[in-house]
């Protein structure tokens, strides 16, 4: 089998709107979850979130390409162009684009686009829509768009598995390129779902934090939703090495299970499950194992879950782990959160620093672990793992291997 390597690394969400200004916002020990300015907020009881501020599609797209581009598909293009860039390799008119494939993540797809259309219907009662409404609100738009600029004809399909989309996108990514059925591929996740009817259905669960996220900590109110996507180019290590490509990661190892339990709750077995199938998948004993990106929501249930799955499968390496969650500095960007976090993780390999859990006050009694409370730490990561726990039991872990 083909080792894998990440040689491309995109990113557009709320800390940065490229991978260097992203880096810089993990360090800055400053949350980017902050008001909601891009919506109208009148009505809502959220008024918090991870967002992709001052973000202008026309510095980007000419007027005609923006036309189909809901801000979820706008996301992905502008951190696949990055990745792709920086990648150095070139998919049209090579021979390389029919043999790669391009599997993004995404909970809910054009989010924007669903809900001005629902507005004009119900609201204004308009009697027409815009022609390309379901052209953008599609959830498979975002990976058509990526694969029509840069010319790959390779397999293509989206993954919808709520909050596990990204990793599972990642994975499967990852099987194909190790596999041999494809050359390379891009990967990674989106979602721009910060939208008045979005978020009301959010708020209806009563899982939404007033005030900020704050994991693992006793007072913690719940989760605070984001934006953004994140985008990888993944290519065979002996390719990469005879092109003289800059690796920036070696992606080792992925597992997956469900619950098959409860449509919102986790539970122990699936998250440990996932984690020990990544291991086993990777070849990694508990102890290779430096930092754990957590899924770490600022939930109630998430968190003691979480924790409790990796006491299960890291026994007493489990107290030697350096665990953080980013979600507390850029929001939970549901589909996308698994790419934008495993960026994050990549980003600290490569600077030598493990992103913090912020806003973290005083732990859970059941949440016992090191969660790098508030301050970046300098240390240099060997291996780490991403997971990812949805809704609907479906669970995602993705482990990676410094360069």
């Amino acid at each position: 089998m083909n080792r894998v390597v990440v040689t491309g690394l995109g990113v557009c969400a709320a800390p940065g709107k490229n991978a260097a200004d992203f880096a810089l916002g993990l360090t800055s020990n400053v949350s980017s979850i902050g008001p909601l300015t891009e919506i109208r907020t009148e009505g809502l009881t959220t008024l918090i979130a991870g967002q992709v501020k001052n973000f202008d599609p026309a510095a980007y797209f000419e007027s005609n390409q923006l036309a189909l581009l809901d801000r979820c598909a706008q996301f992905a293009l502008v951190a696949a162009r990055e990745a792709i860039a920086q990648s150095g390799l070139e998919f049209r008119n090579s021979g390389l684009g029919a043999r790669t494939a391009a599997i993004l993540g995404s909970g809910a797809g054009g989010q924007s686009t669903q809900d001005d259309n629902y507005y004009r219907v119900y609201g204004q009662h308009a009697k027409r829509l815009h022609p390309f409404t379901i052209p953008r609100l599609m959830i498979n738009a975002p990976c058509s768009h990526i694969t029509m600029e840069h010319g790959i004809t390779g397999t293509s399909f989206v993954i919808a598995s709520a909050c596990s989309s990204a990793n599972h996108a990642i994975g499967t990514a990852f099987q194909m390129v190790r596999a041999g059925i494809v050359d390379a591929a891009v990967t990674g996740g989106t979602e721009a779902v910060l939208t008045f009817g979005t978020i009301r259905g959010w708020e209806a669960l009563r899982v939404m934090a007033p005030d900020t996220c704050r994991p693992f900590s006793v007072d913690r109110r719940g989760m605070v939703l984001g934006e953004g996507a994140a985008i990888m180019v993944l290519e065979t290590r002996d390719a990469a090495m005879k092109r003289g490509a800059e690796i920036l990661a070696e992606i080792v190892g992925f597992g997956a299970t469900s619950d098959a339990g409860d449509i919102v709750n986790p539970a122990v077995e699936g998250c440990s499950g996932a984690i020990a199938a990544c291991l086993k998948d990777a070849g990694l004993n508990p102890t290779d194992v430096d930092y754990v990106n957590a899924h770490g929501t600022g939930t109630a249930a998430n968190d003691v879950t979480e924790t409790k799955a990796i006491h299960k499968v890291f026994g007493d390496h489990a107290m030697k782990l350096a665990v953080s969650s980013t979600k507390s500095i850029h929001g939970h960007a549901l589909g996308a959160a698994g790419a934008v976090e495993l960026a994050a993780t990549i980003q600290g390999m490569r600077g030598g620093f493990i992103p913090p859990t912020l806003n973290f006050t005083t732990a859970d009694p059941q949440c016992d672990l090191d969660y790098v409370p508030n301050e970046a730490r300098a240390k240099r990561i060997d291996v780490a793992i991403s997971n990812s726990f949805a809704f609907g039991g479906h669970n995602a872990v993705v482990a990676v291997r410094r360069a």
